[in-house]
């Protein structure tokens, strides 16, 4: 039986720039590849190649989702053998912690032609200013975008009971946990729900959420305390040594969209726009913040005013993927340089290398 999948991102377009959230999901690795070489160099067909091989085997497998490119991936994880690959060049740079006994750089540039590469050097250093420039403004449209959006949560932090919110934290604390105490270290992986990505908000909810039974959407509007209470939650399972996915907001990554506690076999998530879904099978509940928090009336009294809000915070947030769009086509051309450069064959052997050095470790965690 072939090996389950699990998708998600460790990176992300920010309001706040690039962030990652590598280290979260690397730590305790026994053994991590890092990948180095040129965009158009093979690291994400590599990466999917030996994911497809050992999910074949009947290994799961988590693949790091690339937020720049909706094709492309930037890591795999083994979790069975303790096994990582990704992407280590710029901007999810990694940093070896012991290098030889778990990290081991893989240099697919020796299988670049240098001299090719060198006549296109003009070409390449212009596209790569381009590129440059095109996520610096994504990343100051995002933060203007942030601005709209605190203006848009002020509307509804002055509408809130705070009392009724933390009434319905303890009820969720209690309802989740009761008097459940683990006596063990809780394991924490932070992540993204989703991503800002060339073709827009991107997420993997379905996929995440697939194997829960009990699932939790939280309706409501901007600054009715969604990521307040799935934080609470998080550190309420963190001191009962509950193990928990924290899945960062994609647009703010101090904001948070989702928690799982797989041990629990519970995910609750923020479930409006841009990850909007409802309930579709036994065991999925609606919690509504807005019903539940807002004082009633809200949304027609500033009728006007989040109207005029939401319209600046879209038109902010679509000249931001435009320019993600922009960078992504630009990327492609600074690809194809390096493709036309590339003897693939090598490439080839370098990854049955590598796949050969994970076998090993099968053996090593097999017997």
């Amino acid at each position: 039986m072939a090996g389950k999948i699990r998708n998600y991102f460790a990176g992300g377009n920010t309001c706040r720039g690039f962030y990652s959230l590598y280290d979260s999901n690397l730590a305790g690795l026994e053994r991590l590849f890092i990948l180095k070489g040129g965009p158009g160099t093979g690291k994400s067909t590599f990466m999917k190649n030996i994911g497809k091989e050992w999910t074949e085997k009947g290994f799961d497998i988590e693949l790091l989702h690339c937020s720049s490119d909706n094709n492309s991936i930037d890591g795999i994880i083994i979790p069975a053998l303790g096994v990582g690959i990704v992407d280590g060049t710029a901007p999810h740079v990694i940093e070896p912690s012991a290098p030889g006994a778990i990290e081991e750089y893989v240099n697919l540039g020796e299988a670049w032609d240098t001299a090719s590469l060198r006549d296109k050097k003009d070409t390449i250093q212009k596209l790569t200013s381009q590129i440059r420039e095109s996520f610096k403004g994504a990343y100051a449209g995002f933060g203007e975008a942030l601005k709209i959006h605190d203006d848009w949560e002020k509307i509804y932090i002055g509408s809130m009971d705070f009392e009724k919110a933390n009434q319905l934290t303890s009820k969720l604390i209690t309802q989740f946990f009761g008097k459940i105490n683990l006596n063990k270290k809780s394991i924490i992986k932070d992540r993204f729900l989703g991503a800002a990505t060339p073709k827009g908000a991107v997420d993997f909810v379905p996929n995440l959420t697939e194997d829960i039974p009990k699932r939790y959407f939280i309706k409501g509007r901007p600054g009715s305390g969604k990521s307040t209470l799935l934080k609470k939650l998080a550190s309420a399972a963190e001191e009962r040594g509950v193990d928990t996915e924290v899945y960062h907001c994609g647009f703010d990554p101090h904001s948070l969209d989702m928690v799982i506690f797989r041990e629990l076999g519970i995910a609750i998530f923020d479930s409006t726009a841009p990850h909007e879904y409802f309930p579709s099978r036994d065991g999925d509940e609606i919690i509504d913040m807005y019903e539940t928090l807002i004082a009633p009336g809200t949304d027609e009294i500033f009728e006007d005013e989040i109207a005029r809000i939401a319209l600046d915070y879209k038109n902010k947030m679509n000249e931001s993927t435009a320019c993600l769009a922009k960078a992504k086509a630009l990327h492609d051309e600074l690809e194809e340089i390096y493709i036309a450069a590339m003897d693939f064959s090598v490439v080839e052997q370098i990854q049955q290398k590598v796949s050969r050095e994970i076998g090993k470790m099968a053996q090593v965690n097999t017997f």
